[in-house]
């Protein structure tokens, strides 16, 4: 992975197909940095951020996707997301008799939510059973499904760095510039390639030598990367707002009895004090803006 924290789009210029490959490294470290999760959890967490990356990239929006699973497993919840195709950040929460010889999600249901700056904000809900199915697995049967869009991932974490692939079959009214095809076989082929894929190479290969290695026959055109980081939307102006929707008098009452409102962001551990004085001051400075 010799640009790391970068998603770069390729395609196969006598076929159809478009892919993704994304890296992550500092932005992955960034989220682990925050909790101290045990290593399967953080494997997961990672091929989650990879997965956000991926996915978001596909779509031509401004906004957050969000990918958020609740399971019966270990891991109650995780959930990971991208927002504006390059602004990572992600979290999980488990048990605490975590144990690693156990199921990580179990049975339960992934959420892939989709909230763009302008438009409607759109959700896809698939079943998820980790017993018998992996991440990528899940993701595909959600695009077969949903989207009816030929798909298929590979992802891979390790607790120091996170990657993944996309391959995807393009409509037959997209060209991206590629040529119209009759390789009716490419499909199969490229994909059947792609299965050979170690976690080893998707980890630490560099994106170029990486679809060399796999699809040296084929004509795999290399677009542009951008870059990638950890960034969370938390703020003291949201913290503010949430306070609003209390109400003054119970915002007041929590005062009185905690001596200030706080507030910490689960996924940054930032904290965020509101005293009485700052407390009234924001219920002042809204009802000026309503007046």
């Amino acid at each position: 992975m010799s640009s790391p924290d970068q998603t770069q789009r390729f395609l196969f210029d006598q076929s159809q197909i478009r892919g993704e490959i994304t890296g992550l490294r500092q932005s992955y470290q960034d989220v682990l940095s925050k909790h101290n999760y045990p290593q399967p959890v953080q494997r997961l967490l990672g091929e989650f951020m990879a997965a956000v990356a991926l996915l978001s990239d596909t779509l031509k929006f401004e906004g957050r996707l969000s990918l958020q699973v609740r399971g019966a497993g270990q891991v109650r919840m995780l959930m990971a997301e991208c927002r504006d195709h390059q602004a990572l950040r992600a979290i999980a929460q488990y048990t605490d008799d975590f144990s690693d010889s156990a199921a990580l999600l179990g049975k339960g249901q992934m959420a892939i939510t989709i909230e763009p700056d302008q438009g409607k904000r759109y959700q896809g809900i698939v079943p998820i059973d980790d017993n018998d199915q992996t991440l990528s697995r899940a993701l595909e049967d959600y695009f077969r499904q949903s989207e009816q869009i030929r798909t298929r991932l590979w992802l891979a974490a390790d607790g120091q760095s996170a990657a993944g692939v996309l391959i995807q079959a393009m409509p037959q009214s997209a060209s991206e510039g590629s040529l119209q095809s009759s390789d009716t076989d490419a499909w199969d082929r490229v994909t059947h390639l792609a299965d050979t894929l170690s976690d080893d190479e998707l980890l630490n290969l560099d994106n170029e030598t990486l679809l060399h290695r796999l699809f040296h026959e084929e004509q795999v055109r290399l677009f542009d990367s951008h870059g990638l980081h950890f960034e969370c939307t938390c703020s003291r102006e949201r913290c503010g707002n949430a306070i609003l929707t209390l109400g003054e008098t119970e915002a007041l009452q929590v005062v009185d009895e905690e001596g200030a409102i706080h507030s910490d962001c689960q996924f940054c551990h930032q904290q965020y004090r509101f005293d009485r004085d700052e407390v009234t001051a924001l219920f002042s400075e809204h009802r000026q803006t309503l007046n």
